[in-house]
């Protein structure tokens, strides 16, 4: 399961006066779409947060059109590159065929106590070095 992705409505709380979904509100849909994803790979939350947590340490988002109140949109996540201490995930925003964003976002292990950066845990790296050869 390389490929994942997320339904979700746009609600009035993600929108500015104008009707339109406020650019940070991107952020918070690609949280959630990689939070099920991870999910779906057998990571709950909890599980992720034992000893060291994945955070975000590079974005890239290119905003491509805006989505409006009440629009169902699609956030697409596929794993692009895995490292030792990170791994890229592409994601992307769609409102049916229309692409409205374009990312790719690299998370990273932090140690829970320390607050450094460390390898990925190993039962999260081989999960994503499995799905990456199966990707090949």
């Amino acid at each position: 399961m390389n490929e994942f992705s997320l339904e979700t409505r746009v609600y009035i709380e993600d929108t500015d006066a104008g009707g339109i979904v406020y650019y940070a509100n991107y952020l918070k849909f690609m949280e959630r779409a990689r939070t099920e994803y991870m999910r779906a790979l057998g990571f709950s939350k909890p599980a992720l947060m034992s000893n060291s947590q994945l955070v975000v340490v590079q974005l890239d988002l290119k905003y491509l059109m805006p989505a409006m109140l009440d629009d169902t949109l699609r956030i697409s996540v596929e794993l692009k590159e895995l490292k030792k201490a990170s791994f890229w995930l592409k994601q992307q925003v769609y409102r049916e065929t229309d692409l409205l964003i374009d990312g790719n976002v690299r998370l990273a292990a932090l140690d829970k106590l320390s607050k450094k950066l460390v390898p990925l845990p190993n039962d999260i790296y081989d999960c994503l070095e499995d799905l990456k050869k199966i990707g090949e």
